[in-house]
């Protein structure tokens, strides 16, 4: 089981914030490893929302799709694999602290397979990732 959450104080509005995270074609500008994003439905943000994300983990081209599971804009956003090489869930939440917003990133997920194994050094590595990935959204956001 994987179960990591990281978040960081960013020196920009809620609204500001929340709607450039959770903008899908945003990600390659601030995930680390994500080189590569592609909405498969069309339309507004929302329930239902699927994107095709590519990115490097473990020296490894991953190729998966995310599905918006629940999405209250400026609030929260949760993701769960719909395919890919591991199940996961990506969490957002958004709030405001000290003029500014936190941002707080959670990933769960339960790896079978090889993928459990990996399961054993993988939160450390997700956790130090996510760290990473937030401190470029707030140089990004607060520059």
């Amino acid at each position: 089981m994987v179960d990591v959450r990281t978040d960081i104080l960013i020196n920009c509005p809620r609204t500001e914030v929340a709607g450039y995270a959770a903008n899908p074609d945003n990600a390659p500008k601030w995930y680390v490893n994500i080189h590569k994003s592609q909405r498969l439905t069309t339309g507004p943000l929302g329930t239902g929302t699927k994107v095709a994300f590519t990115a490097r983990f473990l020296g490894r081209e991953l190729n998966y799709t995310y599905e918006f599971v629940d999405y209250v804009p400026g609030e929260r956003l949760v993701m769960r694999t719909a395919q890919g090489p591991f199940p996961m869930q990506t969490t957002y939440t958004w709030t405001d602290d000290d003029g500014g917003t936190r941002m707080s990133l959670g990933n769960t997920g339960s790896p079978s397979g090889f993928s459990k194994l990996a399961g054993l050094f993988m939160a450390p590595m997700i956790r130090r990732q996510t760290r990473k990935d937030l401190q470029k959204l707030k140089s990004v956001l607060e520059s």
